[in-house]
């Protein structure tokens, strides 16, 4: 353990040599070698299997364009956005977000994100349409509501 002087005085700092270095006991687990070492026979062949599908993900990901990994993310915006407009009611304020989120994908990198680029241009046009005909007819609604709630306090209709 050293020390650190600092205005308010010295103050003691862990540099970790004060550590001992002697290895685990004789036949227990060393995790930092093995960190599936608590594991039994069947968790660790889950977990390796585990372990080896994802190293195989990442590798397919790794061969495939950023603008198609990109594209798909931003299709996975459109799907959010269209799912919140078709809620009864719909949730205007998060597909708002979701619809805002693709824009600033498929507009801010324009140009970059390659042969799919004019069908995320598509898409983005239709759910911003889409969401404002969702919006003008809740309002409506909203307003036919207000307006029928009117006459019914004022005895007209009933």
């Amino acid at each position: 353990m050293s020390t650190l002087w600092t205005p308010g005085g010295e103050v003691p700092v862990d540099d970790g040599r004060d550590r001992s270095t002697s290895p685990p006991p004789q036949g227990a687990p060393n995790e930092a070698e093995d960190p599936l070492a608590g594991l039994s026979d069947e968790e660790r062949a889950q977990a390796e299997e585990m372990a080896q599908q994802l190293a195989e993900a990442r590798e397919q990901i790794a061969n495939t364009p950023a603008s198609v990994v990109v594209g798909n993310h931003a299709m996975g915006l459109y799907e959010l956005g269209a799912i919140h407009l078709s809620q009864q009611p719909p949730n205007l304020e998060e597909a708002r977000l979701a619809i805002d989120a693709l824009g600033e994908l498929v507009e801010g990198l324009e140009g970059r994100l390659g042969e799919h680029e004019a069908t995320l241009k598509d898409a983005l046009h239709q759910i911003r349409m889409a969401f404002v005909q969702v919006s003008r007819a809740v309002e409506q609604a909203e307003q036919g509501g207000e307006d029928a709630g009117e006459s019914r306090e004022d005895g007209s209709e009933d």
